[in-house]
């Protein structure tokens, strides 16, 4: 697998094109597409905006609508030192417990997918480190697929975590200025006082929105759960009636 200008290239052991995935230059920045060697698509990785937990929703094909949903992916916390991603399949609808897990290091661009209990290993990928790729700005990574494994679901998870790796570096430089911001008066810092007071506020508002867009996601969630409730309930009136 190569990762270049947000692109990914996926070779199987004869370095045959498998899968590739659109950058973000050619798709909007918060969709990757994951396309076969034909260029088809497979699965759309789509993110939800200003969620704490940074969520992802996969689709089939180019679709984006609920009915076509195969997964959801999302950390397993707001502040993570170590990557550790949570993936619900469609029907998991409560999401108490997790149907996968993907843990990893953000520094060392590893990871391994387990099943949700981690009982078993279903995918690692580690990355190849050589002066070739440091010096034309692409990133190599060796993955290894246990058999059985859906191949395109191991890559999804992938591209996703290394979007959330890049938000997890602006998190971290966020998070700085913040701090420096505050840290200093606006006089010794340069800065103008409103902006200095943005500082300070910063992480206050942004908590309280990220807290505002989960109560509406899960609002959405429940309301979507009913409709379908009341939809089964009036095909097995139907087909009792019948």
């Amino acid at each position: 697998m190569t990762i270049s200008g947000g692109g990914f290239v996926v070779t199987d052991t004869n370095n045959t094109v498998i899968f590739k995935v659109e950058g973000k230059l050619m798709t909007f920045h918060d969709q990757r597409v994951l396309l076969d060697a034909d260029g088809m698509p497979i699965v759309t990785l789509r993110q939800k905006r200003m969620t704490a937990h940074h969520r992802w929703n996969v689709y089939r094909g180019k679709s984006k609508e609920p009915g076509d949903l195969i997964f959801s992916v999302q950390r397993s916390s707001m502040i993570q030192l170590k990557a550790k991603l949570h993936v619900f399949l469609a029907n998991n609808t409560e999401k108490k417990v997790c149907d996968f897990m993907v843990e990893g290091t953000w520094a060392e661009k590893t990871c391994v997918v387990y099943t949700g209990d981690r009982t078993n290993i279903l995918a690692k990928m580690e990355k190849e480190t050589t002066i070739g790729n440091a010096l034309i700005g692409k990133d190599k990574y060796s993955v290894t697929v246990c058999r059985n494994v859906d191949y395109a679901f191991i890559v999804a998870l992938i591209v996703i975590l290394d979007d959330m790796n890049h938000i997890s570096d602006r998190d971290e430089l966020a998070i700085n200025i913040g701090k420096t911001m505050v840290g200093l008066p606006p006089t010794l810092a340069g800065l103008p006082p409103t902006l200095a007071d943005f500082g300070a506020d910063f992480g206050l508002q942004t908590l309280v929105q990220q807290q505002i867009d989960d109560e509406e996601q899960e609002k959405d969630e429940d309301v979507q759960k009913t409709n379908d409730e009341v939809q089964e309930k009036e095909i097995e009136e139907n087909e009792n009636e019948n």
